[in-house]
């Protein structure tokens, strides 16, 4: 009896809960919510990314068509975990569905959150748009793993797109980068997760026919204290150029550290994961000045034109602080999820997730864009980035 007992109360509860959604329901209010992880070092640069979606929203007066937004700031992180938590990515997933006035969903920011999120989402219909996965298995065929993408499509429809370019082309701009640069011989590190694997792999597949060395090719533990045995190792391989697949929360800062303190002045090239102030934070500005090297799936917002431009100025002039680099971003999925409310002109998860992919020819902030069949984004803009003087600064466009 004791088993069955708390099955029926579930059950109860279920149907309760069902009924005060469907009452809650207002037929003129759309919400969107967003699922970003604010709780750790990350939650510097997400604000940013929150402040960007608001300001989107601001902009059209809370309105999509003839429908009033409502915008929602989710977490998926946990303090156990300082960073995404799985279970608490799941559980925002299985919230926005449970949820009938949930049209949109903005998220995730890390590509193995976006696993989790996605076939949940997709079997409800529900929009799924990221301002900064990067995985190419999300979306590509061929490029991911053998049941990528259609492992996150059970429906067989996309309801997932992004707004940035995907790693496989991040990870040959930045081996093109690194042979400008002048490099030989590359030890390439990572954080055994999905995106800072997969984008060490990317790079390491781009380096051979760009006649790059690989010294090395190793996972790291991301709650290491130090990596004094590991920078020894790299030591005597002498590369020209140390690669880290990972983000600043797997530990990106401390391996900086520890490559300068062993006397190491190799150069030192991380992705955008780690395109945040809480990187040069955590490294320490010395161990990073002139001699490290940030790719970006885009452009810095000081230097957008155009909408861009017009973003970056309101930006600064709402919130008095300067756009972190994924900001631009979320304020573009939010343009993205109001056009498609916009097109689909009625209140229905499948129509407004199919009308997103109907989204061609965009005036976004990097110029004209769509989006294809796949879902990503057909702008392939990609910047290089240094460290100087305590903070980013543009280098070059990558990969022209």
């Amino acid at each position: 009896m004791r088993r069955t007992v708390p099955i029926v109360c579930a059950a109860a509860l279920a149907a309760v809960v069902g009924a005060t959604n469907a009452a809650a329901q207002d037929p003129n209010v759309i919400k969107i919510v967003s699922s970003l992880p604010q709780t750790g070092s990350a939650n510097a640069q997400i604000m940013t990314i929150v402040n960007g979606i608001k300001l989107a929203i601001d902009e059209v007066g809370g309105k999509a068509g003839d429908f009033t937004i409502r915008y929602e700031a989710w977490d998926d992180a946990s303090p156990e975990r300082g960073q995404w938590d799985p279970a608490v990515e799941a559980a925002n997933a299985d919230k926005a569905v449970a949820d009938p006035d949930v049209m949109v969903y903005i998220g995730t920011f890390n590509s193995g959150a976006a696993k989790i999120a996605m076939p949940k989402l997709n079997n409800a219909g529900l929009l799924m748009i990221s301002p900064a996965n990067t995985w190419p298995g999300l979306t590509k065929p061929g490029v991911g793993e053998a049941n990528e993408p259609a492992i996150y499509r059970p429906t067989g429809k996309v309801t997932y797109f992004r707004v940035v370019p995907a790693d496989d082309i991040q990870g040959l701009v930045a081996a093109q980068w690194a042979k400008e640069l002048g490099c030989a011989k590359v030890f390439i590190l990572h954080d055994r997760e999905l995106y800072g694997k997969g984008i060490a792999t990317m790079f390491q597949k781009s380096s051979g026919p760009l006649g790059l060395e690989i010294a090395g090719f190793e996972g790291i533990d991301p709650k290491a204290s130090n990596y004094r045995s590991l920078v020894t190792k790299i030591k005597q391989q002498r590369p020209d150029l140390v690669y880290f697949g990972g983000t600043t929360q797997t530990n990106a800062g401390q391996i900086a550290k520890d490559l300068r303190a062993a006397g190491l002045q190799t150069k030192f090239m991380v992705p955008d994961g780690c395109f945040e102030d809480a990187f040069i934070q955590a490294a320490g500005a010395a161990n990073l000045e002139g001699t490290t090297y940030i790719t970006f799936g885009g452009l810095p917002a000081d230097k957008l034109t155009g909408k861009g431009a017009e973003y970056y100025a309101n930006y600064k002039k709402k919130y008095s602080s300067e756009p972190q680099a994924y900001s631009a971003y979320g304020y573009e999925c939010a343009r993205a999820a109001l056009e498609a409310i916009r097109i689909a002109g009625k209140k229905d998860r499948a129509a407004i997730a199919a009308a997103c992919g109907q989204i061609k020819d965009f005036d976004g902030l990097l110029g004209k864009w769509s989006f294809d069949e796949n879902g990503d984004i057909t702008m392939k803009t990609l910047s290089g980035n240094v460290v100087k003087n305590g903070k980013f600064e543009f280098s070059k466009i990558l990969g022209q």
